[in-house]
């Protein structure tokens, strides 16, 4: 059992120290399927054997398809203006720089896009003016972009997970949503309340036509939301079906559709994934999960914060992904019967720590429009997802006693 886990660490060691070198995502995933083969002396037959049942596995194709698809949709929406549009709806609808400084970026971010951080950027710095200094603009953009990716099964490591763990996204959202309000409370407490309400605008005369344009602009995102929470659908079926839908609704035509389906494929995004699944499947042959139960179970520490701790840890290095891709299996072998609880948990302190991770580039790009530092987001981060952190343990605890 040590020796297993001993090699185990060895692994996951091998995976950090190939980030820290400056290795890519896909070449350390790479490196380090090349340790766990010679570690665990595994032959070239079943090599082979294992690298094809990944590469042909249901969860793989699934995956790389729904990355794919939702890029896509992503393009349409970018491309027909309609997150633009949807912010402007906030600002009829609420007349309230405070609502349009959070919930603009929230909406932004219900999908995974790096550069709608600058969209997010440039709404926050019109918003609030010089009532924040560049810092803090910087933080707040950073902040509420993200909290969509907390929860929201159209994101690549909640999508993951989901695969690894068995949790359905439907569960694992509802379970998020008390966690969520949690979030946009801080990010208001520490800073939005320090903004004026009064925007200098006469409100919209017609705020029902407001609303009705917001969820018209909005209408592709919530579908897929709805289809997964409400009809238990899986994410493919549920964005290859909006996806689908949005063609004849912004009359897109094969002539006009061809170049966002070609620069929908991202080959870096689709081949760290595909190396991640690979790898997890590497993992899984070697046997070392099913010592993981017995070996966690003498430390002096709950099972559940160590994991908790190490998926933070592991976040802050090597991404949020790359421990996804590591830990989940052991995590939920280690835990029986851990459920939706568990992976809201693991999830929480995994998200926390991408704000403040060198390996997430959003917060590179956010820095860069407000010439700010990357160390100041992380600085005012800190004291945030730290008492973020906290509280979520007693609500994971709650939960259990609860299901």
């Amino acid at each position: 059992m040590v020796i297993q886990v001993a090699k185990l660490i060895v692994v996951f060691a091998a995976l950090l120290l190939s980030l820290r070198a400056g290795l890519k995502l896909a070449k350390a995933m790479a490196a380090t399927i090349v340790v766990t083969i010679l570690i665990y002396f595994i032959s070239p037959r079943d090599v082979l054997a294992i690298w094809w049942g990944a590469t042909t596995s249901l969860n793989t194709i699934s995956l790389v398809l729904i990355l794919y698809l939702i890029t896509f949709l992503q393009r349409m929406l970018e491309d027909r203006a309609q997150l633009r549009l949807a912010q402007q709806n906030l600002n009829g609808l609420f007349n309230n720089r405070r609502i349009n400084v959070t919930l603009a970026p929230i909406f932004i971010g219900l999908l995974p896009s790096a550069a709608a951080a600058i969209i997010c950027g440039q709404i926050v710095r019109d918003t609030v003016g010089e009532d924040m200094n560049h810092e803090e603009q910087a933080f707040v953009t950073s902040y509420f972009r993200h909290i969509p990716e907390s929860f929201l099964p159209t994101y690549a490591a909640i999508i993951m997970m989901s695969e690894l763990s068995g949790v359905r996204p439907g569960a694992f959202v509802l379970g998020m949503l008390p966690l969520e309000v949690l979030l946009f409370a801080l990010g208001y407490w520490f800073y939005i309340r320090k903004i004026p309400k009064e925007t200098g605008l006469p409100p919209a005369d017609n705020k029902p036509k407001q609303a009705m344009e917001l969820l018209l602009h909005l209408w592709s995102i919530l579908a897929i939301i709805v289809l997964i929470i409400a009809f238990d659908w899986t994410v493919l079926a549920a964005v290859a079906l909006v996806a689908f839908l949005c063609l004849p609704v912004y009359r897109y035509t094969p002539k006009t559709a061809a170049p966002l389906l070609r620069s929908a494929f991202e080959p870096s995004m689709l081949l760290n994934t595909y190396l991640i699944m690979v790898f997890k499947d590497f993992i899984m042959h070697t046997g070392a999960v099913e010592a993981l139960p017995e070996f966690f179970t003498n430390l002096p520490v709950p099972t559940f914060l160590v994991f908790a701790l190490i998926f933070f840890f592991g976040t802050v290095v090597a991404g949020a992904q790359a421990i996804i891709a590591i830990c989940t299996v052991m995590a939920f072998a280690a835990i029986p019967g851990g459920g939706m609880p568990l992976m809201v948990l693991l999830m929480s302190f995994a998200y926390a720590a991408m704000q403040v991770s060198p390996t997430h580039i959003c917060l590179f790009i956010i820095a860069d429009y407000f010439d700010v530092p990357m160390m100041s987001l992380v600085r005012r981060a800190i004291p945030i997802i730290t008492l973020f952190c906290i509280l979520t343990i007693p609500y994971y605890l709650l939960l259990v006693k609860l299901l």
